[in-house]
């Protein structure tokens, strides 16, 4: 889609009702939501994190960017994700996280991005985090200058392509709380996203496709 086009659309994003739990489920392995019950029962105080959805145009077409995290001894090593990070006690809010995360990781100053909508907090149990993602656009070209600590790659993803049900799978997979298990997820340039990201992609995305295919 055009991103001038995808703009007209803003307005509606951020009055949208979110699906929350029901977009989550979608790309939830039943033995996630197992251990979020165990997690939520041994009474765990999160962490806080937050990240950015962040869409922004490229050759005039509308990209949202993930990164791909560097291999490291964590949970997390080598993962597809949004930028962002944990909370810092000099953030006034989550949302200023979400901006100086993104900044940090991607080289995006908080004073080119948009906040437009906070989406539904998701828990993490492998690493105890409390995520919350902030749907954001940036109306300029973006020149991403990558955190080498941080960050390995990005994904430059269309819209078009995110829209697309061909890029849900089912993959197996070993994860921290299961061996070989079969798992929903999404296929994006050869990486198979699931868990956390999965579940927030798959809000945002039906959230889009509410706005999208409604005003049609």
């Amino acid at each position: 889609m055009d991103f001038q086009h995808f703009l007209e659309y803003v307005p509606h994003f951020a009055q949208a009702k979110l699906p929350a739990m029901e977009a989550h489920l979608k790309m939830a392995p039943f033995e996630r939501m197992e251990s979020l019950k165990n997690a939520f029962s041994e009474n765990k105080v999160p962490r806080m994190a937050a990240v950015m959805m962040l869409f922004y145009p490229k050759n005039g077409m509308t990209h949202l960017v993930l990164i791909v995290r560097n291999s490291y001894e964590g949970v997390h090593s080598g993962q597809i994700a949004f930028p962002g990070g944990k909370w810092e006690t000099e953030d006034k809010d989550y949302s200023e996280t979400a901006l100086r995360e993104t900044h940090e990781e991607v080289g995006i100053r908080p004073n080119q991005m948009e906040i437009i909508k906070l989406f539904t907090p998701t828990y993490i149990p492998p690493s105890n985090f409390m995520v919350y993602p902030f749907f954001g656009i940036c109306k300029e070209e973006a020149c991403f200058v990558l955190d080498p600590t941080e960050v390995s790659s990005i994904i430059e993803l269309p819209l078009s392509v995110f829209l697309s049900d061909k890029i849900i799978i089912e993959a197996k997979l070993t994860t921290s709380y299961a061996k070989n298990i079969n798992v929903p997820a999404f296929e994006i340039e050869g990486h198979v996203v699931w868990g956390a990201t999965a579940m927030m992609l798959s809000e945002l995305k039906d959230v889009l496709k509410s706005v999208l295919y409604s005003q049609k």
